[in-house]
């Protein structure tokens, strides 16, 4: 096969996604993370009101991302590892809100998939009316499994 640019050498790739992955993680991960009650972990939506009053992660804190650098000091303790997320991937929101983190010397992490990859994976989401999980969906993770196991 030909591609129109070849492949990086193996040296230039490795260092690649070393990068990416220091950058971003998936809900399954952060999903292990917050059962195994990781110390020092914050998760962040980035989301508006109303987004949040109509879903979100369990033990996550809500700041928007236009407050973050006013209100992230008060909230979220000095040396904390801050995961941002937003809707999805169709949203830049929480990479927004993972850039102000950064600028406010916090080691960052953005969850892709954000919201919709979490709750499509049929894990725990806090609405009015309690915590409820979705049936997953089969297009992202296994319906016999809670993460992709990947």
């Amino acid at each position: 096969m030909t591609f129109s640019v070849p492949p990086a050498d193996p040296a230039t790739a490795a260092a690649h996604f070393r990068a990416r992955l220091s950058f971003e993680t998936d809900v399954s991960d952060v999903h292990a993370a917050l059962e195994a009650g990781t110390p020092g972990l914050v998760v962040v939506d980035s989301r508006g009101d109303a987004a949040w009053r109509q879903a979100h992660l369990p033990g996550a804190l809500h700041l928007p991302t236009a407050e973050i650098a006013a209100r992230a000091a008060d909230l979220v303790p000095a040396g904390s590892t801050v995961v941002t997320y937003c809707w999805g991937p169709g949203c830049n929101g929480a990479t927004r809100a993972a850039l102000e983190f950064a600028r406010l010397g916090h080691p960052v992490k953005e969850m892709l998939g954000g919201f919709e990859y979490w709750a499509r994976e049929g894990l725990p989401v806090v609405t009015s009316a309690g915590t409820v999980r979705r049936r997953v969906d089969d297009l992202t993770a296994p319906r016999s499994a809670v993460a992709c196991d990947c």
